[in-house]
């Protein structure tokens, strides 16, 4: 007999459960994500789970960026249109 999976369990392959748009913020965090995914390219400074800030430069329109991330910030910003990924 095969073992019944839970099709709600997350993992590294899985797609995502839930979306948002992102509100940038440099001091105001968002629930973790698994991915981001970029509608407008540009540059995005991304807040890792360390608190350090990284960042991604050049970034394509219609991209997804494979980061757990804590927050966006606001400051630099020229990516536009993102959505967090759960």
């Amino acid at each position: 007999m095969v073992a019944a999976t839970d099709p709600h369990q997350k993992s590294a392959t899985s797609p995502a459960g839930d979306f948002a748009a992102i509100t940038p913020s440099d001091t105001v965090d968002m629930p973790v994500c698994r991915a981001i995914y970029v509608g407008t390219g540009g540059r995005a400074d991304i807040v890792n789970l360390r608190g350090d800030v990284v960042p991604f430069k050049n970034l394509a329109s219609g991209s997804t960026l494979m980061v757990k991330a804590r927050r966006v910030q606001a400051a630099a910003l020229t990516a536009a249109d993102l959505v967090a990924l759960y």
